[in-house]
């Protein structure tokens, strides 16, 4: 029943079970597991990373085997460290290939017993497959590489300041390992030894290319805002959500959107602040809905435990990080057995890496992302041959 992989890449196999090392034949009745591997891909595979949270196995060691476990530990990454300084690149190689194999049988039986311990007292979470479902595609994404050059990027150069930055960039790993776990309420973030997608300065974004033709953009036109609008059980307006507002919140025809924007904003995770009374967002509505007091209960059945000022924040984020991230799963799953892909997924931003032969298929992109499990949302689609030169796309 219990097993691990050996090594996460999909052409590494190699599987530890009952005491054995399997590198030819698959061992059958392969059932739980500590984490995915795309080598092992069947539905049945239950994974205790997710049945615990993200925590490491270090944080979910029984007590009985700390001992045991650190010293395994220590001898792993001692391993890794020496692999590390002699610079082996385990994206081409297999972990396998380079350790003893007593020793990865004594460190998996290890891991086994932790995996075991992990089932056995760690409830299924209600959002189990939902994650189960993120976490598959996030592992795909790690193992594909960024296209990053500085052609047509000449202007970039002329900040001292920014050279540097790109410099280092261009030196950095190139490919995005996200942290499916890495914030309380489920927005991405990434792991060390990662490209920083998410946090480089928008003008930098010109040296990540397309490995096809197109980077494709898609993200919903005020995200959070129509969110807030779904669990208030209110309709979606299907034009620019500033404009809407105007009209039928601020009831000001003259006011810029911008204005607009800022003050809606300014508003919406101030819980002090009263400037907006409308029904159309009734903040209180939305807790009483979603918040016990303690917790706050999403419609994606994450519980989060948070105070009372932070409790519609935290609402809000968490439930648009879960529906994006539901989404580019969606967008995945349509992708199959197309040349184009999920290049990277950037806050409410899901970016896809487009061939020329897939432009077809935009029209059914966008309605892939638009309807969600709370509506059919705006959408805004831009298109490009950089991460930064986008252009909007309207069909």
């Amino acid at each position: 029943m219990y097993f691990q992989s050996i090594d996460d890449k999909e052409k590494c196999v190699g599987i530890y079970k009952d005491g054995a090392l399997y590198f030819d034949e698959i061992p059958p009745n392969l059932q739980r597991t500590w984490k995915y591997t795309p080598a092992l891909a069947t539905p049945e595979i239950e994974y205790g990373w997710i049945r615990c949270g993200g925590q490491s196995l270090s944080d979910v060691c029984p007590v009985e085997l700390e001992g045991e476990w650190e010293r395994v530990h220590r001898k792993m990454r001692a391993f890794k460290k020496s692999f590390e300084l002699a610079k082996i690149d385990f994206r081409q190689h297999c972990f396998f290939d380079l350790v003893p194999h007593d020793f990865l049988s004594e460190f998996l039986e290890i891991k086994n017993k932790v995996t075991e311990h992990v089932f056995e007292n760690f409830e299924v979470p209600p959002n189990y497959d939902h994650l189960n479902a993120v976490q598959k595609l996030l592992h795909q994404i790690k193992y594909q590489t960024l296209h990053l050059n500085t052609d047509n990027c000449k202007k970039l150069f002329y900040n001292s300041a920014r050279r540097s930055t790109i410099k280092k960039l261009l030196s950095s790993p190139a490919w995005i390992d996200y942290n499916l776990f890495g914030t309380v309420t489920g927005r991405l973030a990434t792991n060390p030894n990662s490209f920083p997608i998410l946090t480089m300065k928008k003008e930098i974004r010109q040296i990540v290319k397309p490995c096809n033709d197109w980077f494709l953009s898609l993200d919903y036109n005020g995200a959070e805002v129509r969110t807030f609008l779904a669990l208030g059980e209110h309709p979606q307006p299907q034009e620019d959500i500033h404009a809407w507002n105007i009209i039928n919140v601020f009831q000001k025809l003259a006011m810029e959107r911008e204005e607009a924007k800022t003050v809606f904003f300014a508003w919406l995770y101030n819980p002090d602040s009263t400037i907006i009374t409308t029904e159309h967002y009734n903040r209180k509505k939305v807790l009483d809905k979603y918040y016990d007091g303690d917790y706050i209960n999403t419609v994606y059945d994450r519980h989060i435990k948070v105070d009372e000022r932070k409790a519609f924040n935290y609402l809000i984020q968490s439930t648009t990080a879960d529906l994006v991230n539901e989404r580019a799963v969606a967008l995945d799953k349509l992708l199959k057995d197309k040349k184009s892909f999920i290049s990277h997924i950037v806050h409410d931003e899901i970016v896809i890496d487009l061939a020329d032969e897939d432009r077809q298929f935009i029209p059914q992109i966008k309605d892939t992302f638009s309807v969600n499990r709370l509506g059919t949302f705006l959408v805004n689609m831009k298109a490009g041959q950089n991460y930064y030169d986008l252009e909007t796309l309207s069909l």
